[in-house]
């Protein structure tokens, strides 16, 4: 499973700012050579990507285009001959498993963890095969198509329903679920609010599309000092009441909640080793 909580994309045409976007702390930066790269850029984009994952710097990830298109295509072949390999391969408007059986079956023993984005009506109705697929490390949701597709604006409400499946067909394949990028690049307060209630709906991670952005999500995402000191209270209080319904400060405390608390540690120890 994927472990990160931020991810920063960089168009893969603009290698000019590979350095400063991997900078920017995100757990995972992305060179994206699908949406944020134009037509006749795609081949350089791709050279540039590769040549930067072959310096064998950890925490780079690559989004590639559409299996079911030609640039798609290009993509996997370019992989399969190149020496060097992202740890993790994000890959667009995936409506089937068997779009991820394609990726597995060409790069073989050397896939990597594979992220599908769910970005249409008919990839949301097959979620829960697309998230059990094995190479599957985590499903993010592509908010931007989803909203074209419905005809309705890339906001909140909108996509409320959609992102409550996606979560819950995470939820059943035991994978994370990654929320779509934040684009009103100037509103702080706005990001903060959407980062912290798509942590409250069951999303593990939020991707960034600029470097300002990764530390909002970083504060929403990873356990804060309070929430620690909370759980490991609960838990010692759990222990020592012969774990057993107990209460703890002004609340009812039983198992529910203990397994709660207990994966908000193990967050935490993850992110911390990560």
């Amino acid at each position: 499973m994927l472990t990160a909580c931020s991810l920063l994309f960089v168009p893969g045409s603009r290698p000019d700012r590979f350095a400063k976007a991997k900078a920017g702390g995100a757990d995972l930066t992305v060179i994206d050579l699908e949406d944020a790269v134009a037509a006749q850029d795609k081949g350089p984009a791709r050279t540039a990507a590769l040549a930067e994952i072959a310096k064998g710097e950890p925490g780079w990830a690559v989004r590639i285009n559409g299996v079911a298109t030609a640039a798609g295509i290009a993509d996997l072949a370019a992989l399969i001959e190149s020496s060097a390999m992202p740890e993790v391969l994000l890959v667009p408007m995936v409506e089937s498993a068997a779009e991820l059986d394609v990726i597995a079956g060409a790069l073989g023993p050397r896939c990597p963890a594979l992220v599908p984005l769910i970005e249409t009506p008919r990839g949301l109705r097959r979620a829960l095969a697309i998230a059990r697929h094995p190479r599957t490390a985590a499903v993010m949701f592509g908010g931007g198509d989803f909203a074209g597709a419905l005809k309705v604006a890339l906001a909140w409400e909108p996509l409320l329903a959609a992102r409550q499946q996606l979560v819950l067909a995470c939820a059943e394949a035991g994978k994370p679920a990654i929320d779509v990028p934040f684009i009103r690049l100037e509103d702080e307060a706005g990001l903060a609010e959407e980062a912290a209630r798509a942590r409250a709906l069951g999303f593990a991670a939020k991707a960034a599309i600029h470097p300002a952005q990764v530390p909002a999500i970083r504060a929403a995402f990873a356990p804060s000092a309070a929430e620690l000191e909370e759980a490991r209270a609960a838990l010692a209080a759990y222990a020592e009441g012969g774990e057993q319904a107990i209460r703890f400060r002004g609340r009812m405390l039983e198992a529910p909640l203990i397994k709660h608390y207990r994966a908000l540690i193990a967050r935490h120890q993850e992110l911390a080793n990560a």
